[in-house]
């Protein structure tokens, strides 16, 4: 089997997969381009599970950095479609690409409700194309740690290019910035007034504007709206977000928006705020991970440590219980 349509790792489908590939064999088989390893690679970063470190530190000769597109907007503005364009555009370019599609989680098992959903099936059986249904876990803007090491092993796997396309739940939709090299903002003629959009943030993440649906009435309203509100910006910005128009149903526009995410990249490199974001990310990374581990450090001793839980119930605070456990390991 040379393909792997990849769901929510809490499907029978990604459980059948994983069963098949013992740990053992995880690094090689990642090496040899099965990308039923890779699949189980990224279940081990959603699950949190500490082994997969050891392949990530094995692999780091070869990583390398795939671009990093992110997709954000309301519900409704047919942002998978637009995706879908944009990754049958990147395979006619000869581009291997990836698509981590982040959804809501299942308050219960926190996997990603909706993960079992087929989307872009005329890619399900191509070799260059992965596509990756992941949960929110609770993070803001539904784009979980996860996401961020799912990346770097895509990378590592060989992957040119990968696509972010977020949930779509409003003010959360921030974060996609924080993690995609260049933020496409997608919006539609049929979303409501443009107060809307200042509400939301939007003007300040967006890289590059696409008005969806360009068939339907209104659109040119919207477009003239956002450019108003842009003539707004401070003086001084570098770039300057392009506004483009698409039918993603019918494939129009697509080439344009591709065009505008390379001259973006270009952009960064061109002005060494590449190099600036990437330092960046790291440090936001590393903060979120130490918060992970002192987050699991202090329920573990609560849990571990009836005492403790006690005293917090009598005290009515947690600053002085949980600045003990995090102390106790400062002075390991």
């Amino acid at each position: 089997m040379d393909w792997w349509w990849c769901w929510d790792t809490t499907s029978p489908y990604a459980s059948w997969a994983s069963s098949e590939l013992n740990d053992s064999d995880l690094e090689s088989r990642f090496r040899s381009g099965d990308v039923r390893a890779l699949a189980r690679a990224i279940s081990m970063v959603e699950r949190r599970d500490p082994s997969v470190r050891v392949l990530e530190e094995s692999l780091r000769a070869q990583r390398r950095a795939p671009g990093v597109v992110g997709f954000t907007g309301a519900p409704g503005t047919g942002k998978s479609t637009l995706v879908d364009g944009v990754v049958a555009l990147l395979r006619k370019k000869s581009s291997s690409v990836a698509v981590l599609a982040t959804d809501p989680n299942s308050p219960f098992t926190g996997g990603a409700i909706l993960g079992d959903r087929i989307r872009m099936q005329r890619h399900a059986l191509d070799p260059k194309v992965f596509i990756r249904s992941m949960g929110a876990r609770g993070h803001l803007g539904g784009l979980s740690l996860a996401t961020r090491e799912a990346i770097r092993l895509l990378g590592a796997f060989g992957f040119d290019e990968v696509i972010l396309e977020t949930v779509g739940v409003g003010q959360s939709e921030l974060e996609v910035a924080a993690v995609a090299g260049t933020t496409v903002v997608v919006l539609t003629p049929n979303l409501g007034d443009g107060v809307q959009m200042i509400k939301a943030g939007i003007l300040e993440i967006a890289d590059i504007f696409v008005v969806n649906k360009a068939d339907l009435d209104g659109h040119v309203r919207v477009m003239t709206e956002l450019r108003s509100m842009l003539s707004l910006a401070p003086r001084g910005q570098i770039w300057k977000p392009p506004i483009l128009a698409t039918i993603a149903a019918k494939q129009e526009g697509i080439e344009e928006l591709w065009a505008a995410v390379l001259a973006h990249r270009d952009h960064l490199e061109s002005s060494g705020r590449a190099r600036e974001l990437a330092e960046q990310r790291l440090k936001d990374e590393t903060g979120e991970v130490a918060a992970e581990i002192a987050r699991n450090r202090v329920r573990r001793a609560l849990d571990e440590e009836p005492a403790l839980a006690e005293r917090l119930l009598d005290e009515g605070t947690p600053y002085n219980t949980a600045e003990e456990i995090l102390d106790r390991g400062r002075q390991i």
